[in-house]
């Protein structure tokens, strides 16, 4: 396994890098510029078929930035200048334990103040100059596509929050005993708990920036697809404890083509270190799973990999707004409930049957896709009636 992306790197190219980056973070970052590309490509799409129109911002030209967009702006670079600077003199303790040196509550104050007030001064030199133009009305046209990097921006916001808390909720007992590492922490996101708060918290977005949640959700279902693919590929790299049951069971004949690590694997070097010592290796990460088990991350990625071909082949297709959404549901909840029979993960006792949380999402996801997809097909054939009966 690859701890950072810089060993998998070395392993790849047999160089000698040495990268402050974690696998699992590079893939997760990976993951979301991919899909917000798809998403932009998406709703310039959805806007060329007329299904999403342009707003028109009336405004004034040369009016320079509002108090509120200064502000924000002179926060936000004096958080980089806080964190940076602390980076650049302490790159060794960074360079060990990236994840908590970022969350910590630690910087450099000096630096932060210093740009804060750069930021403040140059965006009141640049009003100051524009002051000096003429000021006439003019019209900007907002494409949807032009909201992907905020959109992008609340859906990180809301998958990180949502997949902590959903995690806390898993695994209780060990937030109470450690409740700030498991905060801090970067492992245990719940992919659910993320998607589940962050479909509510676009829905309200989307009246705030004026977008048809509708044709958006539809949009965001291929790419959400894609990155949950990347991403799984990542925890498969970094060992990061998202691995099935112990499989010690013969690999059928017919499966003789698949690498031995592709049927059980015991994830030497994995970033968790978990499991026994690996002789004669030296560094931080020398453990490997004492019996093999099921590449389940590995597994995931490959359906889900298909799954997203299945949406971006049906998006054309689907014309009801929302269906394509639903199929995703029911596509991501098959594949979930079945992956989970060889995971292993925290049960609940439910009308005497043994289900993890996922597996109990993955049900409603899986019945309320089907919801889905039939209730806005009827609505959508019935209001292309109205029309057809308002033509004629």
């Amino acid at each position: 396994m690859f701890p950072r992306i810089s060993d998998l790197f070395n392993y790849l190219l047999g160089t000698k890098m040495d990268l402050p980056v974690q696998t699992y973070g590079f893939f997760l970052a990976l993951a979301f510029l991919i899909s917000g590309l798809l998403l932009r490509r998406e709703l310039g799409r959805k806007e060329n078929e007329g299904l999403m129109p342009v707003r028109i911002r009336h405004g004034l030209t040369n009016s320079g930035n509002t108090f509120t967009e200064v502000l924000l702006s002179a926060i936000l670079t004096a958080i980089i200048g806080f964190k940076v600077f602390d980076i650049l003199l302490n790159y060794r303790e960074f360079q060990l334990h990236p994840q908590q040196f970022l969350i910590a509550p630690r910087g450099n104050v000096t630096a932060a103040l210093a740009f804060f007030v750069f930021s403040i001064g140059f965006a009141l030199y640049q009003n100051y100059k524009l002051g000096k133009l003429p000021h006439e009305p003019e019209e900007t046209l907002i494409h949807p596509a032009s909201h992907t990097w905020s959109i992008l921006i609340v859906a990180v916001i809301s998958a990180l929050i949502g997949s902590k808390l959903f995690d806390i909720f898993d695994n209780f007992e060990p937030f109470l005993r450690d409740p700030v590492e498991s905060l801090t922490s970067f492992s245990g996101l719940t992919f659910y708990g993320g998607l589940i708060t962050t479909v509510i918290v676009l829905i309200i977005y989307m009246r705030v920036i004026k977008l048809d949640w509708k044709y958006v959700i539809d949009a965001t279902a291929p790419a959400i697809m894609l990155g949950y693919a990347i991403g799984r590929l990542g925890c498969h790299f970094s060992g990061d404890g998202c691995w099935g049951m112990v499989n010690e069971m013969s690999k059928p004949g017919f499966l003789s083509w698949l690498p031995d690590w592709a049927w059980a694997y015991n994830y030497p070097h994995n970033v968790l270190q978990s499991g026994i010592q690996i002789p004669n290796c030296e560094g931080s990460n020398c453990s490997m799973l004492a019996k093999p088990v099921w590449p389940t991350s590995l597994y995931e990625s490959l359906i889900s990999s298909g799954s997203f071909v299945i949406l971006w082949v049906s998006r054309t297709r689907m014309k009801a707004p929302v269906t394509l959404f639903g199929l995703f549901m029911i596509l991501n909840g098959v594949e979930r409930f079945l992956i989970e029979k060889i995971r292993i993960n925290h049960k609940y006792d439910v009308l005497g049957m043994q289900l993890t949380q996922a597996e109990i999402i993955a049900f409603f996801l899986i019945v309320g896709g089907i919801a889905v997809i039939v209730f806005f097909n009827r609505l959508f054939q019935k209001q292309q009636k109205m029309l057809q009966n308002k033509e004629s």
